[in-house]
């Protein structure tokens, strides 16, 4: 898919694509800054048109969200946390590793000269392509945010494994730190526990949202050609509802977050990736029942995008996730 006015080959051409996103990012709200609509919007009609530019896109809009949350504003010269000190600026591009795994750790060092980071992240997509990346890392028993430049000598991304068919493009390896020069943001364990935390989560949501509306546009096709059937009105009816729906929720969780209403974050947002996860798996089952092996084989750009949103998805984390809502729901029923 190529941008109608720049030539980009959006999701396939991975640097210029990252370029794009840059450009195009300086230009969108964050999440909770009264424009939330616009932002998922946009995260949307990316998704709609090429999951894997999306993909590009979130985790660079999300980096920017946090660091306006820590009173950063590089086109203001607001820069509080001395991002500057390793060549941050309004061309930057940036990735969010925080995932943590069994064995794995980044541990921060204090010294006369600064801070630095060493050991081992897991899940860090495109650390070869970005320049920088804000990364948790561990003080002690607590984790705090640190803002990394990924072309130093200390940062060494892994090239693998990653042997996926959906996001093929979109690396997500290991990345080795070794003494790595560091900058803090925010202080100890304020990443997990700002609102905008669970904000983020729902941008993704509107990752999924997006995707699955081109798959159900391949439903829409089914359903009105002259060979419809019942069981085509019967699969897309499902998949449109079921999006819809999600849509709504998209909708009102956007208002309350710009409102700053009076509720749980974090309920909210599981709330949000549940309905749209099942928005988005439901419309990939009634597309394969609907429509066979045909455009899984035979359309490239239709078998590019269910491969994407299926692993895009596995970032919602199925029945642990569940688990997770309704915890937090018996907590917000039960604790007045």
């Amino acid at each position: 898919m190529a941008d109608a006015e720049s030539g980009v080959s959006l999701g396939h051409d991975i640097p210029a694509t990252i370029g794009w996103s840059v450009a195009i990012g300086n230009s969108l709200p964050t999440v909770g800054t009264g424009d939330t609509v616009e932002l998922w919007d946009s995260l949307a009609a990316t998704a709609y048109r090429d999951v894997a530019a999306a993909r590009v896109l979130e985790p660079h809009l999300d980096a920017l969200g946090i660091l306006e949350q820590a009173g950063t504003n590089l086109a203001s010269g607001a820069d509080p946390w001395n991002l500057s000190a390793i060549g941050v600026d309004e061309d930057s591009s940036w990735g969010v590793f925080a995932a943590e795994g069994p064995g794995l750790r980044v541990d921060a060092h204090q010294s006369a000269s600064g801070w630095t980071l060493s050991g081992r992240k897991p899940w860090c997509s495109l650390a070869a392509h970005l320049s920088h990346a804000l990364v948790t890392a561990f003080v002690g028993d607590q984790r705090r945010l640190f803002a990394v430049a990924l072309d130093e000598p200390g940062v060494r991304p892994h090239d693998g494994p990653w042997v996926a068919r959906g996001l093929a493009d979109i690396v997500s390896a290991p990345v080795d730190f070794d003494s790595a020069p560091a900058v803090p943001v925010g202080e100890v364990g304020w990443y997990l526990s700002r609102p905008g935390f669970a904000w983020g989560a729902m941008s993704v949501a509107a990752c999924w949202w997006g995707g699955a509306l081109g798959v159900r546009d391949a439903l829409l096709a089914s359903a009105a050609s002259e060979r419809a059937d019942q069981l085509a009105f019967v699969h897309f009816g499902r998949a449109d509802a079921a999006l819809w729906a999600a849509r709504a929720a998209l909708r009102e969780a956007a208002h309350l977050v710009d409102t700053q209403a009076n509720l749980d974050s974090r309920l909210l947002a599981e709330r949000v990736r549940a309905v749209t996860a099942d928005a988005a798996t439901t419309t990939l089952a009634e597309a394969d029942a609907a429509l066979g092996p045909g455009p899984l084989v035979t359309d490239l750009s239709y078998a590019r995008r269910v491969a994407d949103l299926h692993l895009y998805l596995r970032q919602h984390h199925g029945l642990r996730d569940a688990a997770r809502l309704g915890r937090l729901a018996v907590e917000s029923e039960t604790s007045g």
